[in-house]
């Protein structure tokens, strides 16, 4: 009799810990590439698969908000680290690209929601570091801007599904680089952008203000009303998704050439070709002229919409 209720204990036991661990998974599932080849003579490659492996592990295995994420419901991006240059023994100088995207609603298809290449990317690492997240303090640059992007990641996927919805991680993400000021390594000031006020602090601080608030507004607006509803309608999916380029168009106005306009076209350009290559004339020639108004950069490209 008690070998039985033992079983059972044990059974019940395994499937709470199995729905625990279920409903307590990290948020990220980020998949990590460290590309050193432009770096001459370099043959170390196990520090290089060893900062492969603890980036992985930092951004996939912190729990970075309160919210439960089932193992589906992680949030699918990437991130590229193209070392250029050894600046010394354990000191790294070159690029960082960061890539998001989200399930489109009843399909196999992901939309991308972010793509930022940050070239203002220094750091230093040696053998058996291991990252320590902790919010309130800047340790050193690897862990910051690893920080800051998680919380970009986050905000960016949270304004897809909600009016807003990202605001408390761009917080976050502002509050790293507060944190960071004193940084010795550029990209967290102000100034480090220029002229042109690119970087990871004029992304955030541009992103909470009221402002660029349409941008915001557009990337919900084209999820979920305009991709999430493509399976129902693809004609008043692709008419949503117009209709919300045109909540760019007083961001423009203002500041036209903001990196946050950059990044949100940086992700979205090409898919905004391939869904209006399908559309009406009538869309064909509303889209090109909204697009190439909004983002002349890619004037050349939005010719493709008329199968040019």
């Amino acid at each position: 009799m008690f070998p039985f209720f033992n079983k059972i204990k044990v059974i019940l036991v395994s499937l709470f810990c199995l729905l625990w661990v279920s409903g307590s998974a990290q948020e990220l599932n980020c998949t990590i590439e460290i590309n050193y080849t432009q770096i001459q003579g370099s043959t170390n490659k196990q520090i290089f698969d060893q900062m492969k492996s603890v980036v992985t592990a930092f951004m996939n295995n912190t729990r970075w908000t309160n919210e439960n994420f089932t193992s589906q419901e992680k949030i699918e991006c990437s991130i590229l680290i193209i070392i250029k240059e050894s600046l010394g023994s354990d000191e790294y100088g070159g690029t960082i690209q960061v890539q998001s995207r989200r399930p489109v609603y009843k399909s196999g298809f992901y939309t991308p929601v972010l793509n930022v290449e940050d070239d203002k990317f220094q750091f230093k690492f040696q053998q058996f570091t291991q990252l320590e997240f902790n919010i309130n303090t800047f340790q050193n640059n690897l862990t910051s801007v690893l920080q800051y992007y998680a919380y970009v990641i986050l905000a960016a996927d949270y304004d897809s599904f909600a009016p807003l919805g990202g605001t408390p991680y761009w917080q976050k993400a502002q509050l790293v680089v507060q944190n960071a000021q004193n940084a010795p390594e550029s990209g967290w000031k102000s100034n480090d952008g220029g002229v042109s006020q690119k970087g990871r602090y004029w992304l955030v601080e541009n992103t909470l203000q009221p402002v660029f608030k349409g941008i915001r507004d557009c990337m919900y607006e084209y999820c979920m009303n305009g991709l999430d509803k493509m399976y129902e309608s693809p004609d008043d999916g692709r008419a949503a998704i117009l209709k919300s380029l045109e909540l760019l168009i007083p961001v423009y106005r203002v500041r036209p050439a903001s990196i946050n306009m950059q990044v949100f076209f940086n992700a979205k350009r090409d898919e905004l070709i391939n869904i209006f290559k399908g559309g009406t004339p009538e869309e064909k020639t509303k889209a090109i002229e909204t697009l190439t108004l909004v983002d002349p950069a890619g004037t050349t490209k939005y010719s493709k919409i008329q199968g040019t």
